[in-house]
């Protein structure tokens, strides 16, 4: 069995959620602790001050399933400012000597972690993964260790707060679904050495057919090296590089693939090498050891055309909101993130908008695997304070902390083809700077910083207030195609349709706001549309508007036939496009009430997805040879 696929073999299978969590960079030994828990609400957020951190708890959940979800054993879906979560961890003794790290995939959405009494970890944010160092926890005579862990977490209902679709009103409206709070992702424990190393950057270089590899270590010591070596699909290994380790924090090497050994990994043939990383000490022995993934491919910008491995690659995107009916933010198995990549490529999409939500890490190690392009995005909704005027939308110093931790954690994976800090953030553009210009900025400058390897869109849809976004857009959801077409034309003309259209939209109250900077000639596409209302079951009522019970853009075609219509003439106007070089379509499942999925929410299909396929799959414009692009 893969390492990316291990199973912790002191849980049983009862267990949920036993994969390994952390696929693209895996050490052998280490410890799921999913399963049975002690918990506690804190309505009145005075845990602390009962002293809960030294108390059993009343209460118990199944992490990591949130207290509002069915699979957790509890589906409360009241507010709840602050909840407690109590477990006794048995450590292995043939952990005995090193230190133990204690990882939380995602805790919503600020957490305090005590060991025996110990505070040993704070994180604020409620998409992105922590750790906390235990240190060496030492057993009796030779046997297991024992530690209590303790976690409150804190979500509060008010106040700028990355929540994504997280909804603040009690009730799931429009676009905006049941809370998530407390822990929604694996915890597990793992041991390393006193002096270890922490998860390294791979990044591709095509043009040399080499993976430079940046390799942080938690301290260095005299005469210890670092030796990297990659294998391919068949187990051959195809390069090795040692360096020094005893001179920078992240010691930095270069692994050079032969020319006959190389092969691009792209959605047709989604090739991935395997990187073994060994910490050597003077004498020669390893210290610690890890594997990882990696895919040799590029993106590149050339004028208005977005390039994967040098060549113009239609992105057909679907928007993912990665919500499930029993477990909410959290997939109920590892299977059903494998079945959400193979129903959209099903239908004809090659990738997703992550949308509102940092995805599990699971969910990109597949995308990897099945060649599936992915733009990364933060759940940043949840910063408006309801001003109507001015600086409407104060989002903190926080968002760009919690963002950079997300680009950290995933900057690996060859899947992620782009990077999207924000979504339609609403605020006109005036002679003042704003929180939101801070922040946009400060979003984007930080990912420019942490990756240099990949394009990042300032904000997707509606305010773009970086001039020098590597990337534009917009979101349209008009439902007549040839208003869309017409809507979508000008890029050949440098003026293409912004949100809103300051150029004048009868119809529109907005039609004098001026959200965006002006667009300065960037590979430009439509990262979402369509939307199109469809319940067949309610079919009849089709003339209806009761958006509490059924949500979607539009008008609710009253057939089938009207639905395929409609979305072939949607996509094909953006597929005709020589300059589009891609779109996102609205949306690859229903969530609850928004019911625009081209799947239910149980992931049943609701129409004939092969004529879905075979409207998206006709010659993208795009893709023509330079040249050719109006013939």
């Amino acid at each position: 069995m893969a390492h990316s696929d291990i199973t912790s073999p002191e849980v049983s299978n009862d267990v949920p959620r036993p994969e390994y969590p952390r696929p693209s960079f895996v050490r052998e030994d280490w410890l799921n602790l999913n399963g049975a828990w002690q918990f506690a609400f804190d309505p009145g957020d005075s845990g602390l001050e009962r002293g809960l951190v030294h108390q059993e708890l009343d209460g118990r959940i199944l992490v990591p399933f949130c207290p509002e979800s069915e699979l957790s054993g509890i589906g409360d879906t009241d507010f709840h400012p602050a909840v407690w979560y109590r477990r006794t961890v048995r450590i292995p003794a043939g952990w005995a000597g090193r230190r133990v790290l204690l990882h939380f995939g995602a805790v919503d959405h600020d957490a305090t972690v005590w060991a025996d009494g110990r505070e040993v970890a704070r994180h604020s944010g409620g998409f992105t993964s922590f750790t906390a160092d235990l240190g060496v926890v030492a057993g009796t005579a030779g046997g297991d260790a024992e530690v209590v862990i303790v976690v409150r977490a804190r979500d509060a209902r008010h106040g700028t707060q990355a929540r994504g679709k997280q909804a603040t009103d009690y009730a799931n409206s429009d676009c905006h679904y049941t809370r998530t709070t407390g822990i929604w992702q694996t915890v597990w424990a793992e041991p390393v050495p006193e002096v270890h190393l922490r998860r390294p950057r791979i990044t591709p270089d095509l043009a040399s057919g080499a993976f430079h590899l940046e390799l942080p270590l938690s301290a260095n010591r005299p005469g210890h090296r670092i030796t990297a070596r990659v294998s391919d699909a068949d187990g051959r290994t195809v390069a090795e590089a040692s360096v020094r380790a005893d001179l920078d924090l992240a010691p930095r090497m270069v692994l050079a693939l032969p020319e006959d050994r190389r092969r691009p990994w792209s959605p047709e043939d989604p090739h991935l090498y395997r990187v073994r990383i060994e910490l050597l000490d003077g004498g020669g022995a390893a210290v610690d050891r890890a594997e990882c993934t990696a895919g040799l491919r590029s993106v590149a910008i050339d004028g208005k055309r977005l390039l994967l491995n040098g060549r113009p690659v239609f992105q057909r995107l679907v928007l993912d909101q990665g919500w499930y009916p029993d477990g909410l933010m959290t997939a109920p198995d590892d299977a059903a993130l494998v079945r959400d990549i193979e129903l959209s490529l099903a239908a004809g999409f090659n990738g997703a908008r992550l949308h509102q939500k940092v995805f599990e890490e699971r969910f990109l190690h597949h995308a990897d695997r099945l060649g599936y392009l992915v733009w990364g995005e933060f759940g940043d909704w949840g910063a408006s304070t309801g001003r109507t005027t001015g600086d409407n939308q104060q989002p903190t110093a926080g968002f760009i902390a919690q963002w950079l931790e997300a680009v950290e954690r995933d900057y690996s994976h060859p899947s992620i083809v782009g990077w999207c800090p924000l979504n339609e953030t609403h605020q006109e553009l005036h002679d003042r700077q704003t929180v939101l210009d801070d922040v946009t900025r400060g979003m984007f400058l930080a990912t420019k910083a942490a990756d240099t390897s990949r394009p990042v869109l300032d904000a997707s849809g509606y305010s773009h207030r970086v001039a020098e976004t590597d990337v534009y857009d917009s979101h349209s959801y008009e439902q007549d195609p040839e208003a869309f077409r017409r809507q979508m034309a000008g890029l050949d003309k440098d003026d293409p349709y912004l949100n809103p259209d300051h150029r004048g939209n009868p119809g529109r109250k907005d039609t004098d706001a001026v959200w965006s900077l002006p667009y300065r000639g960037q590979p430009y596409f439509c990262s979402e549309f369509g939307g199109i209302w469809w319940n067949p079951e309610e079919a009849d009522a089709a003339a209806g508007d009761d958006r509490e019970v059924s949500w979607g853009y539009g008008q609710r075609p009253r057939t089938e036939e009207e639905f395929q219509t409609r979305f072939a003439g949607l996509t094909g106007a953006l597929l005709d496009d020589p300059l589009m070089f891609g779109y996102c379509y609205t949306q690859l499942t229903d969530v609850f009430q928004e019911q625009n999925g081209v799947y239910r929410f149980d992931r049943s299909p609701k129409l004939d997805v092969e004529r879905l396929r075979a409207a998206q799959q006709r010659p993208a414009a795009f893709e023509r040879p330079a040249g050719e692009e109006g013939r």
